[in-house]
């Protein structure tokens, strides 16, 4: 009489199905980082327009409701609006480049009439005067409005934020 042995391990078939397994879970992983990543930048822009957005709002508040015509060449007391009300200084700002020393996260401040060709991410168009249309470019406003505009990556439409 003979007896069958059964020996203790894993299949071929059943290692191959794990490492398929395996594949597709990092596959699926590897695809879906990059969009995490772009919205999670386009969230902190959406955030940081939020700040510039309060600051200039406590710059009107403090200058009798006048806003200032430019964010990074208007002077207050010697300082630009970047460097009194964004927390930046000389380091930060390199024409109209400016770098957010809290986050990192560098914009460009450009007037609104400028060549619209550059809108790109992390430019920023400020229009003093300005408020946000609906397809979310910035028409004309009233003096003591102002708008702000940059490109999202995961939108294809512009953002746009104003004091309305």
């Amino acid at each position: 009489m003979s007896a069958k042995t059964k020996s203790k391990g894993f299949t071929i078939i059943e290692v191959v199905l794990v490492l398929a397994i395996a594949g597709l879970i990092f596959l699926m992983v590897f695809i879906a980082l990059p969009a995490l990543q772009k919205s999670q930048r386009d969230t902190q822009r959406k955030n940081d327009l939020s700040r510039i957005m309060v600051q200039l709002t406590n710059y009107a508040s403090n200058n009798r409701g006048s806003i200032p015509s430019s964010l990074v060449t208007a002077t207050l007391g010697g300082k630009t609006f970047v460097e009194g009300y964004l927390g930046g200084d000389t380091a930060s700002i390199a024409g109209d480049e400016y770098k957010d020393p809290a986050t990192g996260t560098g914009y460009v401040f450009l007037p609104v009439d400028s060549s619209q060709n550059k809108i790109v991410e992390g430019t920023v168009f400020y229009a003093q005067g300005g408020i946000c249309g609906i397809d979310g470019a910035i028409t004309g406003g009233k003096a003591r409005q102002y708008a702000l505009l940059t490109k999202l990556e995961n939108q294809s439409s512009l953002y746009c934020v104003d004091n309305q």
